[in-house]
């Protein structure tokens, strides 16, 4: 029967919703991370009598059809790029950004990847890099016997060196924006890829042109709610189990048929 197959789609199509749940839980407590959703929609119909046509001889119209579908189809899990919440920490070295913007980074190959992960760490050069090991963008070195580090809204980087009471100005950061900041490629260790979906990187200088602004001593939160994401799961694992009971259904019928047979 046809049911046994629109029902599978269903059941498929759920597993997805769940593992884009899941994998939205698992991610709570990932800085800048962003959750995602999955989108369905219908799959092609049969018209076994198309609405429109004449009915009769006289010239009716037929008012309703006959249209059986097939399932459903998984078309994209999007990702939703709103702002998550600040969380404190009190280290120099932690950004968040409030607003528009990525942190561009150069990966080891020399390709460029953004996040919003502003958990950076000193290399032993003293250059400012990714817990990876990566160089955030533009490259900056801070002096070793640096006593502080302030970094502005505006991204403007100062240090404090020992036997001067004046902060010297080292270096400016940027951050880099898409017109389309959903169509990034996600490639692991929080970071996103540019695609012709989300259009060319521009660079700017934060809090200036509708870029964010920089949040010294603060991280960016991940855009997950735990109740959405419980709420969705129960709602997905629902339409799971009424999926499953039309396979039965359909199984006791065809069982009904074939006892009928003999």
């Amino acid at each position: 029967m046809r049911a046994l197959h629109t029902a599978a789609t269903g059941m498929m199509a759920q597993e997805l919703n769940v593992q884009v749940i899941s994998n939205n839980i698992a991610n709570m407590r990932t800085t800048g991370y962003k959750r995602q959703r999955a989108e369905f929609q219908d799959l092609l119909y049969e018209h076994v009598r198309r609405v429109g046509t004449q009915a009769s001889d006289q010239g009716n119209i037929q008012p309703v059809g006959v249209d059986l579908g097939s399932g459903v189809k998984a078309v994209g899990t999007p990702r939703i790029m709103t702002q998550g919440n600040l969380l404190p920490t009190g280290r120099d070295l932690d950004l968040a950004i409030r607003g528009e913007g990525f942190f561009k980074i150069q990966r080891p190959d020399g390709t460029f990847a953004y996040t919003r992960d502003g958990s950076f760490e000193m290399d032993a050069q003293g250059r400012l890099v990714t817990a990876q090991g990566s160089l955030v963008q533009p490259g900056l070195t801070i002096p070793q016997n640096a006593s502080a580090v302030a970094i502005s809204q505006q991204g403007q980087v100062s240090v404090t060196v020992p036997g001067s009471t004046t902060p010297s100005v080292i270096g400016q950061l940027s951050l880099t924006r898409f017109v389309n900041k959903a169509g990034l490629q996600p490639i692991g260790d929080n970071l996103f890829t540019e695609t012709p979906a989300s259009g060319t990187p521009q660079d700017g200088t934060p809090n200036t042109d509708g870029y964010g602004d920089l949040q010294q001593q603060n991280l960016e939160q991940a855009n997950v709610e735990a109740v959405t994401e419980i709420s969705d799961l129960i709602a997905a694992q629902r339409a799971y189990e009424m999926n499953a009971k039309v396979i039965t259904a359909t199984d006791q019928m065809l069982s009904a048929t074939a006892n009928l047979l003999r």
